[in-house]
C-alpha cells in the first residue's frame, strides 16, 4: 500500500486528497488539498472561481502514534460576488482556525471534563488557546437559536475572578440548560439579553424566576409586563435567617449579666436550623431561650412563620396568612423584621406567585453550583468571553464525544 493511501486511511477526512508526507522538526507534516478544483468563499460556501494569490499553511491535527501531526495545503484568495474577496474553504479546518475541526472537538470534550492546564498539557497547546478552540466549537456545534421556545426563565448573575467581575447567566426551566450569558449584572445587561429574544418572542415568556435584585426586576418589568415575577424562595427565607441573626447579635450586646449571655451562647445554629433537624441539645437551648429572652424567640417564631407560609399550597390561604405576617412583623418591636415586613410588602406579589407555581431559582443556582466548579477548574480562564464559551459547553446541553478513527 502506497504511503499516501495509507495516510489518506488513518486521517479519515472527508474530501480531502493526501498528497504527499515529511517530517519537521520531529512531527510529521502531511501535504493535503480538496477534492474540488473548483473553490468556495469561507464566508457563504458559494463557488468563487475567480482566484488571487495562494499560500501554504498548516493546521495542528490529532497526534499520530505520539508525534505530533500537521496537515498542510495551499490556501488561495477567492473573489465571492456576496463576501468580497476572501480566502477559500477548506474541507478539514475552519477559516480563521490554525487547527482541524478534529482537533477543536477533541480538545472541546477535553475541556468538558477537565480543568484547562490539564487539556493544554496533553494536546500540547497553551491554554488562552484553549479558551478560543472552546469558542469556536461552541459556535459550530450549536444547533438552532437557544432562545426559541422560552417560556419560563430564570436569571441569576454569578462572580468570578475573587468576585471582582460578574456574569449574568439566562436559564430555560423546561429544558433545564443554559440559553444565553453575559458579562455584566445591571440592568443593561438583562436588557441586552431581551434586545436579543426580540419582542415577539419576548411575549411569549410566561414566568421569570430571580432575586430581589432592583436592576433584574427593572429590566422584565419594561421588557415582558406579562410575565409572572417569581421571586425565588432561596432569598426570601435567607432575609429572614439574616433578621434572626441581627436579633440575636443585638440581644448579645444588649445582655445585663453573665446569665443572660450564657442563655444565648450556642444559640445560632439552634436558630437557624428547622425544627425537624434540632437535635436534643439544641432543643433545650431554644427552651432556655423562650424562657430567657422573649425578644429572640419572637424573632425565631417569626422566620418559622414566614417559612410557614411558603410551603403552603393553598394560595388564598398563603395570602391571608402572609398579611397576618406582615401585621406581627410591624408589631414586634424588632428592627430587622420592621425593615424585613417592608421588603416582604413590596414584593408581596412576586412571592405569593412562588406559592402559586412552586417556581425558584433552585435550578438555576444548581447549574451556577456547576459554573463555579468551572471556574474554579478553567484556572486561566481569566476573560468573560472564553468563560462564557466554557459555560454554553458544559451547560448548555452541547454533547461532545471522543474522536476515535474506525478503518
Amino acid at each position: 500500500m502506497r504511503i499516501t493511501s495509507l495516510l489518506s486511511k488513518l486521517l479519515c477526512l472527508k474530501h480531502v486528497r493526501v498528497l504527499g508526507v515529511h517530517f519537521h522538526n520531529g512531527g510529521l507534516v502531511v501535504d493535503v488539498a480538496p477534492t474540488t478544483r473548483v473553490p468556495r468563499c469561507s464566508g457563504c460556501g458559494r463557488k468563487a472561481h475567480v482566484g488571487y494569490d495562494e499560500r501554504p499553511r498548516r493546521w495542528r491535527h490529532l497526534d499520530l502514534a505520539g508525534m505530533t501531526l500537521h496537515l498542510q495545503g495551499v490556501l488561495r484568495r477567492v473573489k465571492c460576488r456576496h463576501c468580497g474577496v476572501l480566502i477559500e474553504r477548506v474541507p478539514w479546518a475552519e477559516p480563521a482556525s490554525w487547527f482541524t475541526r478534529e482537533f477543536e472537538d477533541q480538545v472541546a470534550y477535553l475541556a468538558q471534563r477537565c480543568d484547562a492546564t490539564t487539556v493544554s498539557c496533553l494536546m500540547r497547546m497553551s491554554w488562552r488557546t484553549v479558551g478560543e478552540v472552546v469558542q469556536r466549537v461552541v459556535a459550530r456545534r450549536s444547533t438552532g437559536d437557544p432562545l426559541d421556545g422560552l417560556t419560563i426563565i430564570g436569571v441569576d448573575e454569578l462572580s468570578y475572578r475573587r468576585h471582582h467581575e460578574y456574569v449574568t447567566i439566562v436559564v430555560d426551566h423546561v429544558q433545564q440548560r443554559v440559553v444565553w450569558a453575559r458579562p455584566g449584572k445591571n440592568a443593561d445587561t438583562l436588557k441586552a439579553f431581551f434586545e436579543a429574544l426580540g419582542p415577539e418572542r419576548c411575549a411569549q415568556l410566561e414566568a421569570v424566576t430571580i432575586d430581589m435584585s432592583g436592576a433584574y426586576i427593572k429590566a422584565v418589568t419594561e421588557a415582558t409586563p406579562q410575565a409572572q415575577i417569581i421571586f425565588d424562595r432561596f432569598h426570601i427565607q435567607r432575609l429572614a435567617h439574616d433578621a434572626v441573626d441581627e436579633v440575636r447579635r443585638a440581644e448579645v450586646r444588649q445582655a445585663a449579666t453573665q446569665e443572660d449571655k450564657s442563655a444565648l451562647k450556642k444559640t445560632r445554629w439552634a436558630l437557624q436550623k428547622n425544627p425537624w433537624n434540632l437535635t436534643g441539645t439544641e432543643k433545650n437551648k431554644l427552651a432556655e431561650v423562650q424562657h430567657a429572652n422573649k425578644p429572640l424567640y419572637r424573632a425565631y417564631l417569626l422566620k418559622e412563620s414566614l417559612l410557614d407560609v411558603l410551603d403552603r399550597h393553598q394560595v388564598h390561604l398563603a395570602e391571608s396568612k402572609l398579611d397576618e405576617w406582615l401585621t406581627w412583623a410591624r408589631r414586634s418591636r424588632l428592627t430587622p423584621f420592621v425593615k424585613l415586613a417592608g421588603t416582604v410588602h413590596k414584593y408581596r406579589d412576586g412571592i405569593l406567585a412562588y406559592v402559586r407555581t412552586r417556581l425558584s431559582n433552585g435550578r438555576t443556582e444548581a447549574l451556577n453550583g456547576k459554573i463555579r466548579t468551572i471556574t474554579r477548574r478553567a484556572y486561566g480562564f481569566h476573560s468573560a468571553t472564553n468563560l462564557i464559551a466554557l459555560i454554553m459547553l458544559c451547560c448548555s446541553g452541547l454533547a461532545m464525544s471522543p474522536i476515535f478513527h474506525y478503518a
